[in-house]
């Protein structure tokens, strides 16, 4: 079992930028991919970035492509994503996830953040 905690999530106004976490504990050994998911009021829940944990390789949404960016820090079992240029649409609960196989499929989700901007 991998467990999963975000954080940084908050309140920010239309261009501003914030960054999240997501601190992995448990068995993150197997992990092969982490993700960023967010879900807006009323709407599925959709793939918003994605990292893979040996070598890196970034994957993105057309959506958030430029002005976020993902990245992580293995040696603390960390993932990031850095939000700039934020729009009042990225308004969302905001997830990471982790995958023992592919960036397609993910196994772990975390409880999620909220990320709210306002106009």
């Amino acid at each position: 079992q991998v467990q999963l905690v975000e954080s940084g999530g908050g309140l920010v106004q239309t261009g501003g930028s914030l960054r999240l976490s997501c601190a992995a504990s448990g068995r993150t050994a197997s992990v092969y991919a982490m993700g960023w998911f967010r879900q807006a009021p009323g709407k599925e829940r959709e793939f918003a970035a994605a990292i893979t944990r040996s070598l890196g390789n970034t994957y993105y949404a057309d959506s958030v492509k430029d002005r976020f960016t993902i990245s992580r820090d293995n040696t603390k079992n960390t993932v990031y994503l850095q939000m700039n240029s934020l729009k009042p649409e990225d308004t969302a609960v905001y997830y990471c996830a982790a995958s023992d196989r592919s960036i397609y499929g993910y196994d772990y989700w975390g409880q999620g953040t909220q990320v709210t901007v306002s106009s």
